[in-house]
């Protein structure tokens, strides 16, 4: 298994892939997060020209966000900056479309996505739609003398799922699969799942025994002696990942996605934090959701702490001491995991990268 980083995309990330890809990381994945975020492509872009041997990954790209031609115009720009190191990852969005107050897209929408991107990245004719109007379209500029896209290194497309219709979709459309907060005894009843989905559909992977490349999304922290979860510095490091399940639960009991979370006592109780937190803002009632994910992955709100439960964090997160956390990497690795992208909280990466190149990659 490879150890990647995970950014919630800000301009200078591409400072922190530099010590990463020098410490060892395989891979560098960026959130398409518009509220929150910098752009993810010119965040990529940036990344792509101050690094020589990292993977570089969307994680995940939303297709509401962007229309297929723009996403794949998009990919296939970064490809020219790091030709052969580019990987596409879509999902049915987030907290890309959460903090908008939006549901996940249908994963229809992603499966036909997925295809339009495939076939443009292909240099093939693609119909497109716009309401009633049905166009045929193809990138025109696809000659690499020109220096706008590169089409002839192979972009490979990664699909976000963990619910069961979502891992159909990797199955039938994805070349890989990127998950997140599954248990490794969960993991390879999943893929299952993928790979009887792509079997139906005539598919094979290219991995191992016909697997999928799997990323799986998590983060940790790598305890020193005497330190435990509830210690500031830890909480600084993986505090605003731990927080997002309370998030997660609010959204749940409010007939929102909340990756099948559900605390209706967490949600009440998150519920009269926001009030607070709304009324010392002046936020009115109905962009309550907009208060909720402020700051979601990447800090913790004032007063939001209170809502994780350190206890939790060793289950929630790869936090332990050194050999916990490497017995929790080979875990994930016996489970066919290829890639474990671990979140950084802007501001704490160098921390990460330096532990995690020290005590996990230095001695896998």
């Amino acid at each position: 298994m490879r150890i990647g980083i995970a950014f919630p995309s800000y301009v200078d990330a591409w400072r922190d892939c530099e010590v990463a890809e020098a410490a060892g990381f395989s891979h560098a994945w960026f959130y398409d997060t518009q509220l929150l975020c910098s752009d993810v492509y010119a965040t990529m872009a940036l990344a792509a020209e101050h690094t020589r041997t990292m993977v570089l990954g969307t994680l995940v790209a939303i297709p509401s966000n962007r229309i297929a031609p723009v996403t794949a115009s998009a990919i296939a720009t970064i490809n020219a900056i790091a030709p052969g190191r580019v990987i596409l990852g879509l999902g049915t969005g987030f907290t890309g479309r959460n903090t908008m107050g939006l549901p996940p897209l249908p994963v229809a929408r992603l499966v036909e996505y997925v295809r339009q991107v495939r076939g443009l990245l292909a240099g093939e004719d693609v119909l497109f739609r716009e309401g009633r109007a049905e166009r045929w379209i193809r990138l025109l500029s696809r000659d690499r003398r020109i220096g706008c896209v590169n089409l002839d290194d192979p972009i490979p497309i990664h699909v976000a799922a963990n619910a069961p219709k979502a891992l159909a979709a990797v199955g039938e459309v994805g070349d890989g699969w990127i998950t997140v907060a599954l248990p490794p005894d969960a993991i390879a009843s999943a893929r299952d799942a993928v790979l009887a989905a792509a079997r139906s559909a005539g598919r094979r992977f290219d991995g191992p025994d016909g697997r999928p490349y799997t990323t799986f999304l998590g983060t940790g922290c790598i305890l020193r002696p005497g330190e435990g979860p509830a210690d500031a510095r830890v909480m600084r490091r993986v505090g605003p990942v731990a927080v997002v399940a309370t998030h997660a639960a609010w959204e749940s009991a409010r007939g929102g996605h909340g990756f099948g979370v559900t605390n209706e006592g967490l949600a009440a109780a998150y519920d009269g934090y926001l009030e607070e937190y709304a009324a010392r803002r002046g936020s009115p009632p109905d962009r309550r959701y907009l208060d909720a994910h402020e700051g979601h992955m990447m800090y913790f709100k004032p007063g939001e702490e209170r809502f994780v439960q350190p206890d939790l964090i060793p289950t929630l997160t790869l936090t332990g001491d050194p050999a916990r956390v490497r017995e929790r990497v080979h875990a994930l690795a016996a489970a066919g995991v290829d890639n474990l992208a671990l979140q950084v909280i802007p501001g704490q990466a160098r921390e990460l990268i330096e532990e995690f190149g020290r005590e996990v990659i230095g001695r896998l």
